[in-house]
Formats: structure tokens, C-alpha cells, sequence
């Protein structure tokens, strides 16, 4: 067993673990935990005694609730680019590692999983939910976008699930999760820890037995309404389609795009839209891109210390209206 402070690794049986152990931040990822993921990842990719990656987070609040964005925020704001730039190039070198990692990864997922805890898990083959696991990617309310893949992963779940998760930042049940194509398996925590040791003995054989019937889809009902609103092609017109719905889900998405930045709307639909063309690779190229473009803009500083820094809540963003937003400044930030 090795200790890198906040990621623990060890070899158990015929897999390979790997621990998110930032319990108090939510096992929240900087750039020492990414380096140990993948240092780790590489060392066991020719390993003939390690059949198979497990990964968990540590404490039952969160598998890992995204990237350290106070610190990137305080890079972007001091001129320190290239360290933003060192966070995002690791980061996301990881996130395609996993989707191509020759052996299986199978991501266990109790808590909170969102942003780069999604980029930890869902680019890979199997993705294990609880019932307390809580799927998210809530970029928008810190001025950004859903980034580590998810424009190439959310415009590839069914209908328009994606653009609407990606664009409220609402969050998913583990069960919901598996649903909508987040997860792979639903495991009840009671029985986690049991299927984790299971994994060592069996591989991944062991998944089966301990995949447990789902409960009912969540927005089954809603499903339809859902693409008919998300698929409109601008933010101004899938407001407009979930004011005249006027059901209880749509009020709940109207809330949370009123909430969160208004540009980064706007630029969180584009980039979903290309998203759907591209592959992880190259999606991950445009998302490093547009990193560079985006948290240029007042309301990621903004968003960040709103949400994080201060926890006041009350971002003051520029514009602060949907319908007030410039189209050709947010197509400028795609430009080259």
C-alpha cells in the first residue's frame, strides 16, 4: 500500500484500489490527486497481477465532488494561467485515460459525484450507484461549463437528458443515474463494501449478483415534455417551451436557469451542440479551449466566489438577464 496524502493505493486480490481520501473536501480533486490516479493507473496498466481498477471515495458524503475550483479561480485572477492550464491538461489526459484503459474500471459511487468526480467515473465501463450517490454537473451556477468530457458524454444520453442536466446543473438520484445512463449497476450502500471485496475475489463477475432491481425512473413521466423543451435550438427558446409546459420539473429547471449565469447558458448549449459530433478526444480538446475563454469572463470569478469563497449565493453576473446576453460574443469564445 502507498500514501500520496489524499489518494491511497493499494493492490487487494486481483484488482488494484484506488481511495479518494479527501473526506472533509468532499474528496474533492487538485493537481497532486490527479497525478496520483494516474501515475497509479500506469504502473498497473502492465501489471500481469492486477486484473482490474477499483475506485472509491472516502466517507459516505462524497465520492468526489469536482476539481478545486477556488484554486483555479485564484490562478485565473493573479495572470498564473499556466498552472490553470498544468490542472485542466492532467485533468482531462486523465479523463481519457480512463475511457481507453485496457483493463476494466470500475468506479464505486456513494455520495456526491460531480464535475471532476464525473470525469473519474462515467468514462468508464462500470459505474456502480447507491441510493445516496448524487450525480451533477452544476457548472453553470459557477459561471463555466460542464467540462471533463461531459460535452461529449451528456449529448449522448437519451433524447435531450443531457442539455437539460447540463444547463440546470440539477442533480440525479444514483438510481436515476443508471437510468439515464450515468451508471452502469445500482448497488444498495448496505451491501458496497460487500460487493468491493467481492470485486477482489471474482473481478468483475462480481457485479451481477449484487445488482439490484431499480426503482421507477424519476422523470419517466416527464421525459418527453423534457426533449420537446431541451431541444429547442437557443436558451431563450427552451425558456420559453418550459414556461408554457408549466408543470412542476419545468418550474424547477426555470428556477435553476435563473439562477445560474446567464452567458454561461449560452455557452454551455453550444458547446453541448458541437459536443454531439466530436469524439472524447476531441471534445476534450474544445473544452480545453474554451477553459481559456470562458474564466476570462467576469462570471466565473464571480460564480466561484458567490458559490465557494464568500457562500453568500448572490453572484452578480454580467448580464444578469438570460435575454440580455450578446449571441455573437458567446459565438466569439468558440472562434479558432
Amino acid at each position: 500500500m502507498t500514501t500520496e496524502d489524499t489518494v491511497i493505493t493499494s493492490r487487494d486480490g486481483r484488482v488494484g484500489r484506488i481511495l479518494l481520501n479527501r473526506p472533509k473536501a468532499l474528496n474533492a480533486l487538485d493537481l497532486k490527486m490527479i497525478r496520483a490516479c494516474a501515475a497509479i493507473l500506469e504502473t498497473w496498466r502492465d501489471n500481469p497481477h492486477v486484473d482490474a481498477v477499483v475506485i472509491e471515495g472516502a466517507g459516505e458524503r462524497a465520492f468526489c465532488a469536482g476539481g478545486d475550483i477556488r484554486a483555479l479561480r485564484d490562478g485565473q485572477l493573479s495572470g498564473d494561467r499556466a498552472s490553470v492550464d498544468q490542472f485542466f491538461a492532467e485533468e482531462y489526459a486523465l479523463n481519457l485515460t480512463i475511457a481507453t484503459y485496457p483493463k476494466p474500471y470500475i468506479a464505486l459511487i456513494d455520495g456526491i459525484c460531480m464535475g471532476g468526480g464525473i470525469g473519474l467515473s462515467v468514462h468508464a465501463p462500470y459505474r456502480v450507484a447507491t441510493e445516496h450517490a448524487g450525480f451533477g454537473m452544476p457548472e453553470t451556477a459557477i459561471g463555466f461549463f460542464p467540462d471533463i468530457g461531459a460535452t461529449y458524454l451528456l449529448p449522448r444520453l437519451p433524447g435531450e437528458l443531457g442539455v437539460y442536466l447540463g444547463l440546470t446543473g440539477l442533480r440525479v438520484t444514483g438510481a436515476d443515474a443508471v437510468h439515464a445512463g450515468l451508471a452502469t449497476h445500482y448497488t444498495p450502500r448496505a451491501r458496497l463494501a460487500d460487493l468491493s471485496a467481492a470485486l477482489a475475489r471474482d473481478g468483475v463477475a462480481a457485479l451481477a449478483a449484487y445488482n439490484e432491481t431499480l426503482p421507477a425512473f424519476s422523470l419517466a413521466d416527464h421525459r418527453s415534455a423534457i426533449d420537446y423543451c431541451f431541444a429547442a435550438g437557443t436558451v431563450a427558446e427552451i425558456v420559453s417551451r418550459l414556461e408554457a409546459i408549466g408543470a412542476e420539473w419545468a418550474e424547477a429547471a426555470l428556477k435553476a436557469m435563473r439562477t445560474v449565469s446567464p452567458s454561461a447558458l449560452h455557452w454551455t448549449l453550444l458547446a453541448l451542440r458541437h459536443g454531439r459530433d466530436l469524439t472524447l478526444k476531441q471534445a476534450l480538446d474544445a473544452e480545453f479551449a474554451l477553459t481559456r475563454t470562458t474564466m476570462a469572463h467576469p462570471d466565473f470569478a464571480e460564480g466561484v466566489r458567490a458559490m465557494v469563497v464568500d457562500k453568500d449565493r448572490k453572484p452578480a453576473w454580467q448580464p444578469s438577464r438570460i435575454e440580455d446576453v450578446d449571441p455573437a460574443r458567446i459565438d466569439a469564445l468558440f472562434a479558432g
